[in-house]
């Protein structure tokens, strides 16, 4: 594992030792070490492993395109100091793989979609770097650079966070007198300002569909755009809408961030590991008062020093597939061995100098570090806890599925499940990655298969007198056989043959390390209430350091713990406890169950009493006492019965 303990500072970061000699030391191995798997014409970087589902020219040029990010911030932040010679190096990798007759050249972009991806990195670096590379290109590189870029124009492009690579494309294309379409600008401008949601968040497209892209892409791209567009009067126009959002997000976003430095483990492309810093570099670079330089740092350099010291980059400097070490089954469909470069956005803050506050800033604690805290977070649908004695930053989720409310997809484990924190991982590989079982609530049919949830109808996020957080929603169960040609998997739900079942309604009452879930079925079924996936040694051999457990309310008279091997980055097994009913469930009747995931062991559970049939009394470990009145956190109509 790579040890920059020779460079700690705990002075100036008495939190992580980090400063920014780290954060350029890191970035230099990386790419020094990424030489070594460049052609000879250093167009093309092609990491080892198998090729990606894209293949082996797409692979080539995400190793380019991708450290090549890393490169131009380390540039642009030293105002051109290139003691590594790295912009002659990329270069000399430029003027080939743009270069349509050389056999090294780059896939273009009406040739392969994914090309259109490393093309905003390409306009985006030789923005930052342009007195030190773009003006000193020979004018026939130039003319190649533009040509290749040119495709951008009047293209289509999915309507998610690519449409920032299309903007940033032909941002830059303008800004060098090369061809551009202002329609498309102004159209994609317009269309992303759908993506925008309550209090500073963005979705990634017109789904519930929230993860670390809000940040590293829906959050970086508009600030840098109105960067790269500074002066014409819609980009400074749009600027302030977008430094309001991003400073309203950035509240949230340090409050997601463990006090090991672990981003939450939810979401697609966690491959990309330390690119969750990304948006508090952002935040530093547009100048935001709140949150201050000293705690931007804090999280960013956590992050970093995270994964560094797990495993990322391995022992020959590379970034594989996985999330610590390599695993492999991380991987989504468009994921090859340079995908994990886009870590490489992780080091924007060196685009900022020495001298610069967020560098010079003393570290100021995380949320986590500081005190206890119940954040509702109401555009993901997520009831955020804090535990300031282990660090731990647990999410319990009523709002996110990559999907909309009313469909009936496979619940995707990276986002369909109930609970996220930053110490576990969902089940991602065997049978329990397609079957939910960890952090769910699901009904088995005869077979033993459980049902999924997506499609949920978020019905209450909210905060109790006591500041205990309330979060409801209702789901028909359904079970889905999906299509074989459903297409790549992109990380989300699947589509499929589906057979309906009862509807499900859940409360979540949370506070600390508990969540107190009561739920009740519409029409009789067998139910099963799994917890938090604990990672673990063995199928039997649990983390000592931190602990999960599901403590069953009556009717619930069935429990035990289920082990999984290999089914996620964090561990060598996941221990998942569970409770469920050994006949089928009593319609209209409340069931509850105590969900606890901490550092230290449990303890006394919340107790869980009804005063009637709707009310629920729940008194907690710290002697809080809260009443549920059900009825009104499922205000609205009731679904039909079948």
């Amino acid at each position: 594992m790579l040890s920059l303990r020779e460079f700690d500072d705990r002075r100036l970061s008495p939190y992580t030792g980090w400063t920014r000699d780290h954060w350029a030391a890191l970035a230099d191995h990386l790419l020094l070490s990424a030489r070594r798997y460049a052609s000879g014409s250093h167009a093309r970087i092609s990491f080892p492993g198998p090729p990606g589902g894209y293949g082996a020219d797409v692979d080539g040029l995400e190793g380019f395109a991708r450290t090549f990010l890393a490169a131009g911030f380390r540039v642009a932040g030293e105002s051109g100091r290139d003691p590594l010679g790295l912009m002659e190096w990329y270069a000399q990798g430029l003027a080939t793989g743009t270069d349509p007759r050389s056999p090294e050249r780059w896939v273009r972009l009406d040739e392969h979609g994914q090309a259109k991806v490393e093309a905003a990195s390409l306009a985006l670096v030789l923005h930052l770097t342009r007195p030190w590379l773009w003006d000193r290109l020979d004018p026939i590189v130039r003319e190649q650079v533009v040509d290749y870029l040119a495709p951008a124009i009047g293209s289509d492009y999915p309507p998610i966070n690519w449409i920032w690579f299309q903007i940033m494309v032909e941002q830059f294309l303008a800004s060098v007198g090369g061809p551009f379409e202002r329609k498309d600008i102004e159209e994609g401008l317009a269309f992303t300002d759908g993506f925008a949601r309550e209090n500073g968040w963005y979705a990634d497209g017109a789904e519930r569909a929230y993860d670390h892209y809000a940040g590293w892409a829906l959050q970086f791209y508009p600030l840098m755009w109105s960067e790269m567009a500074a002066g014409d009067p819609a980009a400074d126009s749009r600027r302030p809408l977008y430094l309001e959002r991003l400073e309203r997000y950035l509240h949230d976003a340090v409050h997601l961030v463990g006090a090991d430095g672990s981003p939450l483990v939810q979401g697609r492309s966690l491959t990309y590991r330390f690119a969750a810093a990304t948006q508090f570099w952002t935040g530093a670079r547009a100048g935001l008062a709140t949150p201050g330089p000293g705690l931007l740092r804090r999280a960013a350099s956590g992050i970093a020093r995270h994964f560094a010291e797990r495993g990322a980059p391995d022992e020959d400097g590379v970034l594989t597939l996985g999330w610590h070490g390599a695993w492999p089954p991380i991987a989504q469909s468009y994921s090859g061995p340079g995908s994990p470069y886009w870590a490489a956005k992780g080091f924007f803050g060196l685009s900022l100098p020495a001298d610069h506050p967020v560098w010079t800033a003393v570290e100021e604690p995380l949320p986590v570090e500081f005190d206890d805290y119940h954040r509702v977070v109401r555009a993901p649908g997520w009831l955020v806890s804090g535990t300031r004695a282990d660090g731990v930053v647990r999410v319990v989720n009523h709002g996110t599925d990559h999907s909309h409310p009313g469909t009936h997809l496979t619940d995707s484990p990276l986002y369909a499940r109930l609970g996220y924190s930053t110490v576990t991982s969902p089940v991602l590989a065997g049978e329990h990655a397609a079957d939910p079982f960890d952090q769910s609530v699901v009904l088995l049919d005869d077979d033993g298969r459980p049902s999924h949830r997506t499609g949920f109808e978020t019905l209450l996020l909210d905060r109790l007198p006591s500041g205990t957080m309330i979060g409801a929603s209702r789901w028909q169960a359904h079970w889905v056989t999906p299509e074989s040609d459903a297409g790549g998997d992109h990380g989300y739900g699947r589509p499929g043959t589906v057979r309906l079942g009862p509807w499900i309604e859940l409360i979540s009452a949370v506070r600390g390390p508990w969540e107190v879930r009561l739920i009740r079925l519409l029409e009789p079924g067998l139910l099963r209430v799994g917890g938090w996936p604990l990672p673990a040694t063995g199928p039997d051999a649990a983390d000592r350091t931190l602990h999960s457990q599901v403590i069953a309310g009556a009717g619930l008279d069935l429990r035990g713990m289920v082990p999984a091997e290999d089914s996620s980055p964090l561990a060598p097994w996941t221990l998942i406890p569970w409770c469920a009913t050994s006949g089928p469930a009593r319609p209209d009747t409340w069931y509850d169950a105590a969900v606890f995931l901490g550092g230290q062991e449990p303890g006394r559970p919340p107790v869980v009493s009804w005063s009637d049939p709707v009310v629920a009394r729940v008194t907690w470990p710290d002697a809080a006492d809260d009443l549920l009145d059900t009825s009104a956190a499922l205000s609205g109509p009731r679904p039909p019965r079948q």
